[in-house]
């Protein structure tokens, strides 16, 4: 425990899913940790709570990422609120399955302004917020950015634009110490899933079959991952991907 004693650690999307285990999971090692939400407060702040009563600090800033003017706002409160920041977890993202006949315009946009264009609008507003001596970026990802799904071509090319921007991202700012990482998750019985209804029941099922080591993954998985990305045991690690999804790939 305590990996990450005064750390400061930004999560973006982080009232519910892998967002809030990762807030949740970084707060108990000692991060102060700012929880982002698009729009639900109550669940956000409930994050922020259950840091609190872990002994850690934690604050809400509600900003949709999409939007750059609110992306510099939360990062100035951010600074504001804990100083510097020392990891960066870009998680906020669109979830959304459609085959190739049923893609649109908005389904597209909807997917790439959130999941990529998001990401460098948060990575672009943080980085000079970085302390000094560096820091950690963890971007997360899919596994189907190396496993894509026929049922999500369009969500499948937002993540391995994701892994691609990463790779790059490495290069651009190692002079500075700041790596960047991903964490590619298999399939997770997360928010997003389950509010596919029957059609996430079924892909559950589907890929536990295709899984190695025989079950589905956690959020507290993700957590854990994105704790070594964002310490320093992985202080020599920049520019890779790590996939949690039990062995499918």
């Amino acid at each position: 425990m305590h990996r990450l004693k005064a750390k400061v650690a930004l999560v973006t999307g982080a009232s519910m899913g892998f967002g809030a285990a990762i807030a949740r999971r970084m707060g108990l090692e000692g991060a102060d940790v700012i929880v982002n939400y698009p729009s639900n407060k109550i669940e956000a702040d409930k994050v922020v709570s259950d840091i609190v009563a872990s002994g850690g600090r934690a604050i809400s800033l509600r900003a949709d990422i999409t939007k750059r003017d609110e992306v510099q706002i939360m990062l100035s409160e951010s600074v504001k609120a804990f100083g510097p920041l020392d990891i960066l977890v870009n998680n906020a993202g669109a979830y959304e399955f459609l085959p190739l006949e049923a893609i649109t315009e908005e389904h597209f946009h909807n997917l790439f302004d959130l999941n990529v264009l998001g990401t460098i609008f948060v990575t672009q507003a943080a980085i000079p917020y970085f302390k000094r001596t560096g820091g950690s970026v963890v971007n997360i990802s899919s596994v189907v950015s190396v496993c894509p799904s026929e049922l999500g071509p369009v969500y499948s090319a937002t993540k391995g634009a994701i892994d691609a921007l990463t790779k790059s991202l490495a290069k651009a700012h190692a002079s500075r110490q700041i790596r960047f990482n991903t964490l590619n998750p298999g399939l997770t019985p997360t928010e997003g899933v389950r509010s596919l209804g029957e059609m996430g029941r079924v892909m559950l099922n589907d890929i536990l079959r295709q899984t190695p080591l025989g079950r589905n993954g956690s959020v507290e998985d993700v957590a854990a991952a994105a704790v070594f990305f964002a310490s320093d045991e992985s202080s020599f690690i920049t520019g890779e991907s790590l996939l949690v999804s039990g062995g499918r790939r």
